[in-house]
């Protein structure tokens, strides 16, 4: 049987760490001096000093090395850091939802999305969801995975319907939901469509539509033209919405690449055709992404159980 460990000083520890030392910690983060720090707190340089030193005591260690005016933290400071910046969430999160209890109403939930999962879960997640709360108010925004992770980020978005990247590894938890496959794209009685197995070298004879150098799409398709032994096409149009390419293929020679569940519903009513033409490779599976240093509200939860519940029901 395990046993309580009597060296636990925690009880001490609460009694003598301040809010004020917290936000001190996340000052010097993003300032980087301790100076700059304490202009932010409005603080004077030696109280800050002071208040550092203070809970550096608490800890037992020091968090920060001195390198000139700059502070650079120690491994016991990142690790404090860590937790502090959950506290912070902890605290934001708590914040929000009193607010939304003292108005009475639903809250407010911003969400992010790539394309794919736009016609299907999203769809039907999102109408599932007001079913609940009729009264919630929620926002919907669509882009790459990389722009809609720097936004989860920065704590515009709470959740997230995308790709894990690599940057966003440590920060976020990722459930996966599906796998997304790509379409070429073209418009009606384009000239590719009358060859039966176009191959990428016909393709790339065209003008193409791709999206910003950075997103899971565009490094996908980069990786096929080096496979291949072939140059990106010249005179790219650069954009990461999905109706803007569609436009400029349905009215031009140019090809587009596009998710194959928005391919099938345009195609279906005419709007566009599909190559026969599939990569080498496959993009990686797609899903919900939270940060992980911030609960989710009551309304975040929610969205998330309908968004996966197929997986729970199979």
């Amino acid at each position: 049987m395990g046993s309580i460990d009597k060296r636990d000083n925690t009880p001490q520890l609460l009694n003598r760490l301040r809010m004020r030392q917290v936000a001190l910690i996340l000052a010097i983060d993003e300032r980087q001096t301790l100076r700059a720090a304490a202009t932010e707190l409005g603080l004077t340089q030696p109280a800050a000093t002071k208040m550092l030193q203070e809970l550096e005591d608490a800890l037992g260690q020091p968090l920060f090395e001195r390198l000139g005016r700059r502070l650079q933290r120690n491994a016991a400071g990142e690790r404090v850091l860590e937790y502090f910046r959950s506290l912070r969430g902890n605290i934001e999160a708590l914040n929000r939802e009193l607010g939304e209890l003292r108005e009475g109403s639903s809250g407010r939930l911003a969400v992010g999305s790539i394309m794919a999962a736009s016609p299907g879960r999203l769809t039907q997640a999102l109408l599932a969801l007001k079913k609940q709360l009729p009264l919630l108010e929620l926002e919907v925004a669509v882009d790459t995975s990389d722009r809609l992770l720097a936004q989860l980020r920065e704590g515009v978005l709470e959740v997230v319907i995308g790709r894990m990247t690599h940057e966003a590894g440590g920060d976020c938890r990722f459930r996966a939901i599906d796998d997304e496959q790509l379409a070429f794209i073209v418009r009606e009685e384009h000239p590719l469509l009358s060859l039966q197995r176009p191959g990428l070298e016909a393709l790339q004879g065209h003008g193409w539509v791709m999206q910003p150098p950075g997103s899971p799409m565009r490094t996908l398709i980069e990786q096929e033209f080096r496979e291949h032994s072939l140059p990106l096409p010249r005179g790219l149009i650069e954009t990461g919405s999905i109706l803007t390419t569609i436009n400029l293929v349905r009215s031009s020679n140019m090809v587009g690449v596009i998710p194959r569940t928005v391919a099938d519903l345009h195609a279906a009513h005419g709007m566009l055709q599909i190559l026969p033409y599939r990569t080498r490779r496959s993009l990686e599976a797609y899903g919900s992404l939270v940060r992980r240093d911030r609960p989710v509200s009551r309304s975040a939860q929610m969205f998330l159980d309908l968004l996966h519940c197929h997986e729970a029901a199979a």
